[in-house]
């Protein structure tokens, strides 16, 4: 949950520097659980305002997160746009997201940190 906070609150719309492994795929984990926790409280509200809403706050972090775990990979923020090829560039957005990251700096800087701070307790 810490690196979900971290990706919201200390690199909201950051598309600069690196993300690591953890805080990308904690940031998709905790993302996915919300947004079908929006889905529920519109399905019990019988409204999509919620899951819109929420869609679009965590539109720009998402893709901060998924440009800066691009630059770990030592990839420009253009690859996000194989995204755009049905089927097969989802695919392979996926395959580039669960590749280890450049060992030491590389052209967008230092790796990442490898844990975030622990928030209040």
């Amino acid at each position: 949950m810490n690196w979900y906070l971290h990706v919201v609150t200390k690199n909201y719309a950051n598309f600069n520097g690196r993300a690591g492994l953890s805080e990308y795929w904690y940031f998709v984990l905790f993302n996915f659980i919300a947004i079908v926790i929006a889905w529920i409280i519109d399905g019990v509200l019988g409204l999509g305002l919620v899951s819109l809403i929420y869609s679009l706050a965590v539109l720009l972090p998402g893709l901060g997160v998924t440009i800066r775990r691009l630059h770990d990979t030592d990839r420009t923020a253009w690859w996000v746009l194989i995204s755009l090829i049905p089927i097969i560039g989802v695919i392979w957005l996926i395959i580039l997201m669960i590749q280890k990251g450049t060992e030491g700096e590389n052209q967008y800087g230092k790796p990442g940190p490898t844990a975030p701070a622990a928030g209040p307790a």
